[in-house]
């Protein structure tokens, strides 16, 4: 499969890659939301004296949900940390397996993930812990970060799919 289709695919992976292309865009938006709201809180306390209260809070959480938010896009796109000391004199079928076991980890790693944060999430509602300025729920953040470990958890299934095929077709020559 060439780069460009694999970009531009159709059906459900197609629209896989479009959906978490999309949610890595919402996490453009927080951040920006969050640089927003840093300028406006060191506007208004450098002219007027009253920065605006809780802006730290609303970085903490905008940043982890951004961050979780730009996971998928960075699996799916091979942006992720790499160690290319182990692939620069390998062949395309030695990358190709090594693709495939990075694949693998990556699966069994967001699922821990996914499992771990869910059990998060449930405490955090549990005992109602809120931020300490804006009382804000924290468990709001971790909905965001769930969506964006299931989304990771199909980001690494996607490339998993791309380096067993990479693999046949290096195999097959």
């Amino acid at each position: 499969m060439t780069e460009m289709s694999r970009e531009l695919g159709a059906g459900p992976i197609g629209l896989a890659r479009r959906i978490i292309t999309g949610w890595a865009l919402v996490g453009g938006f927080v951040i920006v939301a969050v640089v927003l709201v840093n300028a406006y809180s060191i506007l208004t306390g450098a002219i007027i004296n009253k920065p605006f209260s809780g802006d730290f809070e609303l970085t903490e959480l905008g940043a982890a949900i951004g961050a979780f938010c730009f996971l998928p896009y960075c699996q799916l796109v091979g942006a992720n940390v790499s160690a290319d000391i182990f692939t620069m004199k390998a062949g395309p079928k030695s990358v190709a397996m090594m693709s495939i076991l990075a694949g693998i980890f990556a699966v069994l790693f967001a699922g821990i993930l996914l499992w771990r944060m869910t059990a998060g999430l449930q405490d955090y509602r549990e005992y109602t812990e809120v931020t300490g300025i804006l009382a804000i729920p924290i468990w709001y953040a971790f909905v965001p970060a769930l969506v964006s470990l299931a989304l990771l958890i199909v980001a690494s299934l996607i490339t998993l799919r791309d380096a067993l095929e990479d693999f046949r077709t290096h195999r097959a020559a």
